[in-house]
């Protein structure tokens, strides 16, 4: 459980910061290697993995004094808070404290700072006269916004849904959604914006349709 809500909270907080980083780009050009030199970036980098160790220590604390009656089985492909607790018999409620923090925190402020973000860049795409400009600002954010999307729902959902029949499945196949799925497709969905990348695909996509035909 320690590493996985590690590596959860870490990709959690690159995210906010890839969009801090979509903001200065977009809203404040002149002042971009200024703000974001290699220093901060290290900075930022440090920061995150630190955050995320601690955080998980608060987290898995409260996890380890919990009790288990009726079975340690548990429902889910990874070390689960929310499949944990549905084993637990006793000790959950400073572990239910430690999760609505959590969401709140990791969760809640992320998405707000980041949707705050983009409405901020959105605003000055509108203004940019250029019909070329407006889409080359709207390449640089798109990448990262899809997985702004495909990450925060994905995650929100599983904690988020109420208890009922078809939870047992449901939750599970988010989980690997937001925690296997994701990191996954990073690589490649940031890396179409790369022409040379969109040209091999481009002709792997021709080889195999030639094939076919």
């Amino acid at each position: 459980m320690y590493f996985y809500v590690l590596v959860g909270l870490t990709e959690d907080l690159l995210i906010l910061i890839m969009a801090y980083d979509r903001y200065v780009a977009i809203c404040d050009p002149l002042h971009y290697h200024y703000v974001l030199s290699i220093k901060n970036c290290l900075l930022l980098a440090s920061c995150t993995w630190l955050s995320g160790c601690l955080n998980s220590l608060v987290f898995t604390i409260p996890a380890s004094r919990m009790s288990f009656c009726h079975s340690r089985i548990i429902h889910q492909f990874f070390c689960d808070a929310k499949a944990v607790i549905n084993i637990s018999c006793a000790g959950s409620i400073e572990f239910y404290i430690v999760i609505y923090l959590e969401l709140l925190v990791y969760g809640f402020f992320p998405v707000v700072f980041s949707l705050i973000s983009y409405v901020k860049i959105i605003e000055v795409i509108l203004q940019i006269k250029s019909k070329d400009g407006r889409k080359k600002a709207f390449s640089t954010c798109s990448s990262h916004l899809t997985i702004i999307i495909m990450y925060y729902t994905t995650s929100l959902s599983v904690y988020m849904m109420p208890p009922s029949e078809h939870s047992n499945v449901l939750e599970p196949v988010l989980t690997v959604l937001y925690a296997v799925i994701t990191p996954m497709i990073n690589p490649l969905i940031y890396s179409l914006r790369n022409k040379d990348v969109k040209t091999a695909l481009l002709k792997k996509i021709g080889v195999k349709q030639s094939i076919e035909h």
